[in-house]
Formats: structure tokens, sequence, C-alpha cells
């Protein structure tokens, strides 16, 4: 059995990059809760059934056909269609992005007996949330509208996946760049704008 979990279970952790033994108590959304709850789940049916459950933590996917709520759709679309981009705080907080494809790779890496394992999907490669969206600046080729408010009670000031356990147990490693993702992210936008830049965000 695979669950698939979310950094979102480490809270907003000071300890860089984080690792999967860092204590998950403190989560600050109903969404981290419940990951960390299902995780607490896994382990209790792998303790009295045996079941073979891998713990996946995924950072920040993003992509095509991507989650429209999720941070770099939003920024490829308001940048695309001219809208203010909404950033909570000063853009300065970092996510550990991770492409929808080598999310995907590692999920099916790790549908092997492994007994019980909690493993970290992501990029090892942090990136401010000003930085990401010059990037898309970059690609959409046009300049951002942004519109900053108050930091979000939710959000964290950082993520940062340790991988070194993805690349002992799963022989995993994320593959495609930021600006690759990006620039896939965009052209798949582009194709479907018709009907994509209708969704509500």
């Amino acid at each position: 059995f695979v669950q698939a979990s979310t950094s979102s279970v480490y809270g907003d952790c000071l300890t860089q990059p984080f690792h999967e033994n860092l204590p998950t108590d403190h989560p600050l959304s109903p969404y981290a809760a419940s990951k960390k709850a299902c995780e607490a789940l896994c382990h209790s049916y792998h303790h009295l059934y045996g079941l073979d459950i891998s713990v996946l933590r995924y950072f920040t996917v993003y992509g095509p056909a991507g989650r429209p709520d999720m941070s770099l759709f939003r920024f490829v679309r308001w940048i695309n269609e001219g809208e203010p981009i909404r950033v909570f705080g000063d853009g300065s907080q970092s996510r550990d992005f991770t492409y929808i494809d080598d999310i995907a790779r590692g999920t099916i890496a790790a549908l092997k007996k492994l007994g019980w394992s909690v493993i970290n999907l992501g990029s090892d490669s942090p990136l401010e949330l000003n930085q990401a969206i010059a990037l898309v600046e970059l690609q959409v080729g046009r300049k951002a509208i942004i519109k900053y408010e108050p930091k979000h009670v939710c959000d964290v000031s950082r993520t940062w996946a340790n991988i070194s356990r993805a690349r002992e147990v799963l022989k995993w490693e994320p593959k495609v760049p930021i600006n690759e993702g990006i620039g896939k992210l965009t052209e798949w936008y582009h194709a479907n704008s018709a009907w994509a830049q209708k969704l509500i965000i």
C-alpha cells in the first residue's frame, strides 16, 4: 500500500532539509493534520496486520494538469491573463517544487515490499516564491502584477526535502529542473487556456 502524504506534516520546521525522522506533531492546517492522521492509521494497520506500507511525503507537486489551487498553476494563469498575482507575505518563503513526472516515477518505484517506510519525494532544490514568479514571467513573456497580502496563518516559511532515503531505497532522483518544468506547465496552459482560464482558483 502506498499513501500519498505531504511535506506539510513537518509544519514550520526549523531543521533544514527535512528528513523523515523529524517530529510531525505540529501541523499548521487541517490538510496537514489529515495527512498526519492517515500516516498514523497506516502505521496501525502495518503493526496489527503486517501490511506492507510506504508513506510518500510529496513536496509541492506541480506540472501540466496540476491542481489549480497550487501556486505555480496560479502564477502561470494569472500572468497569462494579466490578472494580479496574490502573494501571501513578502514572497521570500521558499518551496521545494517537484515536477509531476518525477513524483510519478517515485510513486511507481515505491510499489515494492519495504515493510514500513516513510520516504520524502522532493527536488532537493528549494526556490523562493519571488524567484518562481520571475521564472514564470520569462516563460510567459509578460511581467506579473503582484499584490502582496499578509502572511497566511497556515503558510510555512520554507520546505526542503532530504531525499537521501529515496536515493538509497528507491534508487530515485528528480530529473526535471524547475525552469524546464515551468516551461512544460506553461505550454500545457497555452494549449488548454480556453477552459483552464475559467477554473475557480
